[in-house]
């Protein structure tokens, strides 16, 4: 078994759930087959054990510096980027047109999945290149394919996505980097204004680091209706051929609290008025374009978050089965050798909630990279309904494993005792690594608005009404079929059952109350949210484990399945509970107490 994640729930997950091979029958996959994909699998573990895993401490300790105004990092960037490239890796999920294997998302997902357990710093800049990559492919036109595209998928460049500005923050609506057309055509524009927390903004591993940057043209509207996209490089080639610097000016690096092996840099563009960059796109278009990188990243950043909380929960599990100290609870004699902590009954409860943390967040994962292969290959009556469930799907998916990661690598050092708390094993690192997952493509606060106040009323409803449809048919299934799973599957359908009706109260007080009262509790609303559809995640798991034991199949792996299932809903799922008296209460708490109560 691999220190890091499983590759037997890897595999489960992806035929016996999800049925991968269906998958592979829509026609720009059909180059692949079940085999082919266990092959790719077999290099993503290789690639990871060899050139990822031994650096994960050290690019820890050995942190990237700002050295005459360039970030130097660890040695291994360059190394892994240039075999990322060879290994076709950043262009897994692409067409022939740039090399690209077409792999399915869900493959691809699967393969990100190993990297980040590996090495999460590490697998964050083939990543940002993926989606820069893919944005040029959308909306640039064949200039600017040709230009860009083949040097972010080879691993030569790195790209990035520069939003965040010192005076706005996560306010889109007041960016004020500002961009001058200099040309007939309006292709190339001189670029000025200042973006933060930019993550590998700079680095010297890579030859170029190309920045998707979002603009307001001179003379746009105001607000996000005016912001434009461009590609601005730290690079380009001048009218003589030779390649010069682009006036993109590195003048900070913030220091971490983990996540320490990639640099995040404050960047000023255009200090001497010599900075250039490529509109891409049409202009005033730059947010709805951003939003195709932006809600890849919020599913990267929950796989992110799953991978490095799948790696704190082998090291807590291996550690629990080694360690022994004290010895059961109706043990009388002391010369009793002790036992290993794993079998005392807290440390169980804690490696449970680790383990439904992980594998029900990583099936809710691959359940988007099934809805996004299949809004991308799927026939043309569908592919919108997958869309807009993914849509809706997106801030719990970035959010649940984010939030609840931490309680789990929490978990994980609580189990090592004090030692976990030092240096000298690797869960302080995990802990320190994961709380960027809470914050990064926005905070919790900001996704559970996005899915109050946009997803859950986006088309009518449409979206939140396919959700519960296929929860719904998962119960019946259950109910009609596997009858040992039937008292999960009415839980299940009670708790859905509230979340509905509390959807239907906090809808209608949309159209009664301000704003600010309708989305007082989003984040409230976004945690029940998680927590049913994980549940649902553990029922559709729960389905071919029962089966395989009714048929002589199961072993162990399914066993364990069934335990964690019925942790889940004993233990988590009754959270629900709690969160939709909140989230039915009158009281407007929130509302009411003003800043000089905060004392």
């Amino acid at each position: 078994m691999s220190q890091f994640y499983s590759r037997r729930n890897l595999e489960f997950l992806m035929t016996e759930v999800f049925k991968i091979e269906e998958v592979l029958k829509l026609d720009v996959y059909k180059g692949h087959d079940l085999d082919s994909i266990r092959m790719t699998l077999d290099a993503a573990d290789q690639f990871a054990e060899r050139e990822l895993y031994p650096f994960f401490r050290e690019m820890d300790q050995i942190e990237p510096k700002l050295d005459q105004g360039k970030v130097k990092v660890h040695p291994q960037v360059r190394a892994i980027m240039k075999k990322y490239g060879e290994g076709g890796w950043i262009s897994a999920s692409a067409g022939d047109e740039f090399g690209g294997m077409n792999l399915p998302i869900m493959v691809s997902s699967a393969s990100n999945f190993i990297f980040g357990a590996a090495n999460f710093s590490a697998s964050v800049y083939p990543q940002l290149s993926m989606g820069a990559a893919r944005l040029i492919e959308t909306y640039g036109s064949d200039y600017l394919k040709e230009t860009f595209v083949p040097n972010l998928y080879s691993g030569v460049w790195q790209g990035t996505m520069a939003m965040t500005e010192p005076d706005a923050g996560s306010s889109l609506s007041d960016l004020k980097t500002k961009a001058v057309s200099i040309d007939d055509e309006n292709d190339l524009y001189r670029i000025t204004g200042q973006k933060i927390f930019i993550s590998a903004g700079d680095h010297d591993g890579v030859g170029n680091v190309i920045h998707l940057v979002l603009a307001r043209i001179e003379g746009a509207p105001e607000g996000v209706k005016g912001l434009s996209l461009f590609i601005v490089p730290q690079k380009m080639t001048n009218e003589e051929d030779k390649v010069v610097l682009n006036d993109v000016k590195t003048t900070g690096l913030y220091h971490k609290m983990g996540y320490k092996g990639t640099p995040i840099v404050h960047l000023s563009f255009g200090e001497q008025d010599r900075c250039y960059g490529h509109l891409l796109g049409e202009p005033n278009e730059g947010l709805s374009q951003m939003f195709q990188m932006m809600n890849e990243a919020r599913i990267g950043v929950g796989l992110s978050a799953t991978a490095i909380a799948s790696s704190a929960y082998y090291a807590s599990l291996n550690y629990a089965k080694e360690r022994v100290q004290g010895r059961k609870p109706d043990e009388k004699n002391p010369n009793t050798p002790q036992i290993p902590i794993v079998e005392h009954a807290d440390v169980k409860r804690m490696l449970l909630q680790q383990k439904a943390m992980v594998e029900g967040s990583l099936s809710l994962l691959l359940n988007c990279s099934y809805y996004a292969d299949m809004a991308k290959a799927g026939t043309q009556d569908v592919k919108e309904i997958y869309r807009l469930t993914l849509d809706l799907l997106t801030p719990v998916a970035k959010t649940y494993p984010s939030e609840n990661g931490m309680l789990a690598t929490s978990n994980a050092i609580q189990i090592f005792g004090g030692a976990g708390y030092c240096r000298d094993f690797p869960v302080e690192q995990y802990y320190r690594d994961m709380k960027i997952h809470t914050l990064h493509e926005g905070t919790s606060g900001i996704h559970g608005m996005d899915l109050l106040g946009r997803k859950i009323i986006m088309g009518g409803g449409i979206a939140f009404r396919a959700f519960t449809e296929e929860v719904s048919k998962t119960i019946k299934k259950v109910k009609m079929e596997i009858l040992e799973l039937t008292r999960y599957a009415e839980k299940l359908n009670d708790a859905l059952f509230r979340l509905q009706n509390v959807t239907m109260r906090l809808s209608t007080m949309a159209m009664k109350e301000k704003k600010e009262v309708f989305l007082m509790d989003a984040t409230l609303y976004l945690e029940l949210f998680g927590i049913i559809a994980v549940g649902w995640q553990w029922l559709l798991q729960a389905i071919p484990s029962q089966i395989a034991i009714n048929e002589n199949r199961g072993d162990e792996f399914y066993e364990s399945k069934l335990y964690t299932m019925r942790y889940y809903f004993e233990y988590e799922l009754p959270k629900s509970e709690s969160l939709i008296t909140r989230l039915n209460s009158a009281d407007k708490l929130l509302i009411e107490v003003s800043k000089d109560h905060l004392i």
